[in-house]
């Protein structure tokens, strides 16, 4: 029973993680068809972004935990946004239209930019940021002792799921994107700004990459490379639950989560194959993920 309760406790909380990471990724997918790889370096961008502004603000003397988290959130947010927007900006808007394909391959081309980028910017000497999560302590639940911190992520996962789904289905730009999503041509000969949703969407993709990062800095020593491990992780998510699907994402992070906690406490030596044998024992039933959609071609 204890093993039990140490998987589901293991796989909520990697869960939670899975799901920061993948939301943005399937945001940006489920509205402008892009399967952005640079996913991953702007995940990396918002670690190192929240890493530097804590060591910043603890070298200063400062020792307020609720401040620590207000310099998490506002540097991976800045970078986030302000990254998507360049990238947004400066080469996606000249390739709209292109075949899915070619966009994956200048995506990946991105991540590999940003990649030397970060290194150009903070060099190849690992950040930590350790403090935040030791200031949180650990709580007692039943024989277990759990990070009090890994749980705030799980909280924050939650209420970033929750206000993507009421954001997608009960406000007015949500609706407009979903139009977007069902009919681009369409929306645009009803009057929507298409370019500008675009723009907005890969901002907001962006930062919750970022966002991502910045959460999890506390947890890991920052290296270069974290962006390439991370994108890994969230691809076979989003396909798992289903690309362009935020129900299909939470799903999809569970059963990931789960599967992985089970290898770890039985058969560790499967921790990786795992995952990826989750991946593909869901495509061979459903090609599309758990919650994909089949998209009718236009002819």
């Amino acid at each position: 029973m204890l093993t039990v309760w140490a998987i589901l406790i293991d796989g909520f909380i990697y869960a939670s993680w899975l799901f920061l990471v993948a939301a943005g990724l399937t945001v940006i997918y489920g509205v402008m068809r892009i399967l952005n790889m640079a996913h991953g370096s702007l995940y990396a961008l918002g670690a190192y972004a929240a890493a530097s502004a804590l060591g910043w603000y603890y070298a200063g003397g400062g020792d307020q935990l609720i401040m620590a988290f207000v310099i998490i959130a506002a540097s991976a947010i800045m970078v986030g946004a302000l990254t998507g927007l360049v990238i947004e900006r400066g080469l996606l808007r000249l390739m709209y239209g292109r075949d899915e394909v070619l966009m994956l391959i200048v995506t990946f081309a991105v991540l590999l930019i940003l990649e030397d980028v970060i290194k150009l910017i903070w060099g190849t000497t690992p950040y930590s940021a350790y403090q935040p999560y030791a200031a949180m302590g650990r709580i007692n639940i039943d024989v277990l002792t759990v990070s009090g911190y890994d749980l705030m992520v799980l909280a924050v996962s939650l209420v970033i799921g929750v206000g993507l789904w009421f954001w997608l289905e009960r406000t007015k730009v949500g609706k407009i994107l979903r139009s977007i999503i069902h009919d681009r041509e369409v929306s645009e000969a009803m009057g929507v700004n298409v370019r500008r949703m675009f723009t907005i969407t890969f901002m907001i993709g962006a930062t919750l990459g970022a966002i991502a990062g910045g959460i999890t800095a506390p947890i890991i020593s920052v290296v270069p490379g974290l962006g390439v491990e991370v994108i890994v992780m969230a691809f076979a998510v989003v396909v798992t639950g289903g690309l362009g699907s935020i129900t299909g994402a939470a799903v999809g992070a569970v059963i990931v989560g789960l599967a992985r906690a089970t290898s770890i406490h039985t058969m560790p030596e499967l921790e990786l194959f795992i995952i990826y044998a989750v991946m593909a024992t869901v495509l061979i039933f459903r090609p599309n993920g758990l919650f994909g959609q089949v998209i009718a071609r236009k002819i």
